[in-house]
């Protein structure tokens, strides 16, 4: 019996160790291609190793960029892309938690009709409403803008649903207590509720932050500026048509500065995160 525990483990070990190196093999591989010549990628040499072209190839995309397809440093793409990502997860966390705040604790007509009119945009996201979203942000003159690129995509159904739920478990004794307290719903918000949120809000910054700074459909359509455009539209801007004309090792490069904002968010808040997902009793 002990041989069997012992022989499934090494099984469940393999297998987890076969999923890293298929994740992993493709993020060698840029890193790797980042530093190699660009004719030895182009003619299809490129080798396993890396070269010897890392500081220059890096320096030449974060301050300088491309030759060909955009000029503009991927510095500039990254600063872009951090600001709307920051601007959309604040964005939306604040947006979903007041208004689940106002949904469970006030008693206003057609309370939950307005609940679950914000349920039903589930069903409608950017890529439904592309059109009239573009109409009026261009009407509004938000083009080319941080504004632009960051509010039509801050308010968050499945946020409010989360908080809602939240909100409905936490004891009522807890309010009781702040009104006997002579506390008004504004210091029962901040003082009481904010800080048992608090797991529930960096598990969704999390989230919300990753979805912001992959977002590639809204900043190709609103961005006509190289300075303006992120790093997911510059990637795909890099990419030509001729495999001759592509600088292979600056768009690899791109592809794994790309990475890092994200990974840096998860692995920071990664306690907070997995304590959010988990954590049932407040």
């Amino acid at each position: 019996m002990v041989e069997e525990e012992g022989f499934r483990r090494y099984v469940a070990h393999a297998i987890l160790w076969i999923g890293i190196a298929i994740v992993a093999f493709p993020v060698y591989i840029a890193i790797v291609a980042s530093t190699q010549d660009n004719a030895l990628i182009a003619n299809g040499q490129m080798s396993l190793l890396p070269g010897g072209h890392f500081f220059e190839v890096y320096y030449q995309t974060i301050f300088v960029g491309t030759s060909g397809s955009t000029r503009e440093p991927v510095g500039n793409m990254m600063l872009n892309s951090l600001v709307m990502a920051l601007a959309i997860a604040i964005g939306k966390i604040a947006i979903s938690i007041i208004s689940a705040y106002a949904i469970v604790y006030f008693r206003f007509p057609f309370r939950m009709a307005i609940f679950w009119i914000i349920f039903i945009t589930l069903m409608l996201p950017v890529e439904v409403r592309i059109y009239p979203t573009y109409k009026i942000v261009a009407d509004l003159h938000m083009l080319d803008s941080y504004a632009g690129l960051a509010l039509p995509l801050i308010a968050s159904a499945t946020a409010t649903l989360l908080f809602r739920q939240f909100f409905m478990t936490v004891p009522d004794e807890l309010l009781e207590a702040s009104r006997i307290d002579g506390a008004g719903p504004l210091r029962f918000f901040w003082d009481t509720l904010l800080p048992l949120s608090r797991t529930n809000m960096a598990a969704l910054f999390v989230i919300l932050f990753i979805l912001g700074w992959n977002q590639y459909l809204w900043p190709l359509l609103i961005t006509t500026r190289d300075d303006m455009q992120t790093i997911q539209v510059g990637i795909r801007k890099m990419i030509t048509t001729t495999d001759a004309l592509t600088e292979w090792p600056i768009v690899m490069a791109t592809a794994v500065l790309a990475m890092l904002p994200p990974v840096f968010v998860v692995v920071a808040m990664q306690k907070l995160f997995v304590r959010g997902l988990v954590e049932t009793e407040k």
